[in-house]
């Protein structure tokens, strides 16, 4: 028998797993019957909890970056919102990053592309604030979202006399780790625009979008959802909730990953032990198989950015029974 068809180690000697265990570490394999973690289990683990960031911090914060990091600096003066767990230090929940961006009134944040999607939603922006999207100079004004798909250059181009400050979502987490992550700068540093596109199909505008959430039915009362779209994203979407002062609504653990970002009012979320008061431009997190409530002190406006489309489309969307 040819040496390239003999096995590498005479396993037929082994007299006890112990051994055969550590023949097999020769050979760089690992036995599949004593795993010291198991690979399958009964219901989904949850590395990621509930969690909560104020937008008065962030917008604080932010202004004092804006004195200290330019955006020759920083490919983006931003805030990440990473999971408050051990060991994690960019992802909000496992799929999706959230993160507070500025641009100070008469600056600009250069354009590039890459291979993750991205969008974003409007917290204080004003006319002359715009992001360019492949050539279309895109309006920012309050509540707006703004999607910026894989591989389509972007740029910000703050042309007004007040800072823009906003909430960024991408799917960069994803991206890392099944691997096809790639980035390129514009050449033209901001690239060239044409003209304002307030019709762009990449903006959602605030304006039209809350006249056609208040004619869509009740989810539960007092509670209306609108899916933005089309356009769509295929790793994540974007859901308008709206909810009247008073209502509630209680919501089973769902294998899907949720983000809630707060365009107007207030109200609280509570999820296991976690209770968070939420304000205009707040971000709660509600990561895997975490059940949550929602209770609006207020007339409320939410975004919802979730990874349901993924979910849905590789079969694993799946909702525990109440």
């Amino acid at each position: 028998m040819s040496d390239s068809l003999k096995p590498a180690i005479d396993f037929d000697s082994a007299q006890s797993l112990d051994q055969l265990h550590a023949m097999l570490d020769t050979v760089r394999m690992k036995n599949g019957w004593a795993k010291p973690t198991p690979s399958l289990y009964p219901e989904p683990k949850r590395p990621f909890i509930p969690a909560h960031w104020r937008y008065v911090d962030a917008r604080a914060a932010l202004h004092a970056a804006g004195r200290l990091v330019g955006t020759d600096r920083a490919e983006r003066r931003n805030l990440i919102m990473a999971n408050p767990v051990p060991g994690n230090d960019y992802g909000t929940t496992r799929t999706i990053v959230g993160a507070y961006q500025m641009v100070k009134a008469g600056e600009y944040a250069r354009s590039h592309r890459h291979t993750p999607n991205a969008m974003r939603v409007i917290l204080e922006g004003a006319p002359d604030a715009y992001t360019v999207v492949d050539g279309q100079r895109i309006p920012m004004l309050p509540g707006d979202v703004l999607l910026t798909p894989n591989w389509c250059y972007h740029g910000h181009d703050n042309q007004s006399s007040q800072d823009a400050y906003w909430i960024d979502f991408l799917d960069v987490p994803l991206a890392e780790y099944l691997g096809p992550i790639f980035f390129e700068v514009h050449p033209e540093v901001l690239e060239r625009a044409g003209d304002t596109a307030p019709l762009s199909p990449m903006r959602f505008a605030y304006s039209e979008y809350s006249t056609r959430v208040a004619a869509v039915q009740d989810t539960v009362p007092g509670v209306q959802c609108l899916e933005l779209g089309p356009p769509r994203l295929i790793t994540f979407d974007r859901v308008i909730v709206r909810m009247s002062a008073g209502a509630q609504w209680t919501l089973p653990r769902t294998t899907v990953n949720q983000i809630y970002v707060v365009i107007e009012g207030s109200g609280t979320t509570r999820s296991g032990d976690h209770t968070f008061e939420w304000n205009r431009g707040d971000m709660i997190a509600i990561p895997s198989w975490h059940d949550h409530s929602m209770d609006a002190a207020s007339n409320a406006t939410l975004l919802r950015v979730s990874d349901r489309p993924l979910m849905r489309m590789l079969g694993w969307e799946r909702t525990a029974a109440a």
